[in-house]
């Protein structure tokens, strides 16, 4: 290249360099408005993804409400499930206490049978590991024919709904 082109070169270079410096009015505005666009469509796809994600939290809400629907009955039954076994645990001498018994574990029965349709279930706990999931340790034991951290005893049944503990066991555990 010679002198002239270079300098000419250079020239539009200045030239090129200046229009993109001064702009129009209309082009300032222009550029305002695509501006104002990309934050707006930002802001949109946003607002789109929060309710999307509101939408999926609803849902998986809904599911756990209908699958742990029983939940507030079973935990109040319990008790009244407590006083029944106490019951039946009694030992009758009399035909009379006898019927009794044979009617109220027929009721208990039912009432068990009902609660496992809705998918409650007892925890397993004698002779099981002890699990603090599961159980309760509210005593320790020293039986040296039984193995460390198995429970030796059950003071209270503990209940679960399909994978959720309603009410652990209070168990005996072995040191």
């Amino acid at each position: 290249m010679n002198v002239i082109e270079e300098d000419m070169e250079v020239h539009n270079e200045q030239v090129e360099n200046k229009e993109e410096v001064v702009l129009t009015e209309d082009e300032k505005r222009l550029l305002e408005l695509e501006e104002k666009l990309a934050t707006s469509e930002d802001r949109y796809l946003r607002l789109q993804a929060d309710f999307e994600n509101v939408k999926k939290r609803n849902v998986a809400e809904r599911a756990a409400n209908q699958k742990y629907r029983s939940q507030i009955i079973a935990e109040e039954l319990l008790p009244a499930l407590d006083g029944f076994q106490k019951a039946l645990d009694t030992q009758s001498d009399s035909e009379q206490m006898e019927a009794l018994l044979t009617g109220m574990k027929m009721v208990y029965g039912q009432i068990m049978t009902a609660l496992e349709k809705e998918g409650v279930e007892a925890i397993p706990a004698l002779g099981e590991q002890f699990d603090p999931n599961f159980h309760q340790a509210v005593m320790q034991d020293s039986d040296g024919s039984k193995e460390s951290n198995e429970i030796t005893m059950e003071l209270q049944k503990g209940y679960k709904l399909k994978d959720r503990v309603i009410r652990p066991s209070m168990v005996k555990v072995n040191q």
